[in-house]
C-alpha cells in the first residue's frame, strides 16, 4: 500500500508529537500521585550558545513511579526534534517499565517500549505475560511498507530494547501521526491494567529489585549514543547534567 497522504510540514508534525507526549503524561498524573523533582528545576528550559536549539527536562517521583522523566530537545531551524517520556515503577510490583520517544529527523522517529525488569530468557511466565500481548502489533508493523524499522548501530541499546518493541521511522503524514497516538494510547492502557491487576512484590525482593532497576535506569542515560549529538548542540557540561536529570543523578 502506498502511503497517499499528504507531507506534513515539520513544524506540525512536531507540534503533534509533542502534545501526544502531554496527554499521556497528563493521563499518567490523574492516575498516580507525583511530586516534581526539585533536583531538575534549572533544567525546565535551557538551549545552546547561538540559542538555535531548545531544550526541555521535567522530572516527577511518587510513591508507585520512582521516576518520571519528560524530555525535549527541539530546532526549529534544522527541522529536528527529540522527545522522552519515561517512567520508572517502584519495586512494589514487577510490571515493566514504560517508554516513549518520538522525534523529526526529518522523518517521524517512533520507539514505544515495555522496560523488562527481569531476565525474558529465563522467566518465560514474564515474557509470556508481558510480551506476547504485543507481538501481533509489532508482527503487522513489520508487514506494513511505508514503516522502516529502526534499529540500533549500538550493541548496548538493542539489547536494552525488548522483543516486543515499536520502534520505527516513516513518512511525516497525518496518518503516521495518527498511528503514533494509537500505538501509544494502547500500550498505556494495557500498563496501567497490568498495574491495577499486579501482585505486590515481597518486601525481602524489592531491595534487589530496585537496584536493578537503578543501574538499568543509569547505564541507558549514560550509553546512549544520541548523547554524543546532545554534546555538540549543548556542549559537555550541560549535556551531563541533562544525562544525570534522565536517571535521577543530579544533587538534590
Amino acid at each position: 500500500m502506498i502511503d497517499q497522504t499528504l507531507n506534513l510540514s515539520n513544524k506540525s508534525v512536531f507540534e503533534q508529537l509533542w502534545a501526544i507526549t502531554n496527554q499521556l503524561r497528563q493521563r499518567i498524573e490523574e492516575r498516580f500521585q507525583l511530586n516534581p523533582a526539585p533536583s531538575t528545576n534549572d533544567l525546565h528550559s535551557y538551549s545552546n550558545a547561538d540559542g538555535n536549539v531548545q531544550g526541555s527536562l521535567k522530572a516527577f517521583s511518587g510513591k508507585e513511579i520512582d521516576w518520571l522523566v519528560h524530555v525535549l530537545s527541539h530546532s526549529e531551524k534544522s527541522n529536528f526534534s527529540v522527545m522522552r517520556l519515561t517512567i520508572w515503577l517502584s519495586s512494589h510490583i514487577r510490571v515493566p517499565h514504560l517508554t516513549f520517544e518520538f522525534g523529526m529527523v526529518p522523518d517521524i522517529f517512533f520507539y514505544i517500549d515495555y522496560i523488562p525488569r527481569c531476565d525474558l530468557v529465563t522467566d518465560l511466565e514474564y515474557l509470556k505475560r508481558y510480551y506476547e500481548p504485543v507481538n501481533e502489533t509489532f508482527l503487522k508493523l513489520q508487514s506494513e511498507p511505508t514503516l522502516s524499522m529502526y534499529t540500533s548501530k549500538s550493541v548496548y541499546i538493542r539489547e536494552f530494547m525488548s522483543p516486543s518493541r515499536l520502534c520505527y521511522t516513516s513518512s511525516a503524514t497525518n496518518e503516521k501521526v495518527n498511528l503514533v497516538s494509537t500505538l501509544a494510547n494502547e500500550m498505556l492502557e494495557r500498563w496501567l491494567t497490568w498495574i491495577d491487576e499486579a501482585e505486590p512484590v515481597s518486601e525481602d525482593a524489592r531491595p534487589a529489585l530496585a537496584s536493578r532497576d537503578l543501574f538499568i535506569r543509569r547505564s541507558s542515560a549514560e550509553l546512549d549514543p544520541g548523547n554524543k549529538l546532545a554534546e555538540q548542540m549543548f556542549g559537555k557540561k550541560l549535556t551531563d547534567k541533562v544525562v544525570q536529570g534522565l536517571w535521577g543523578g543530579l544533587p538534590a
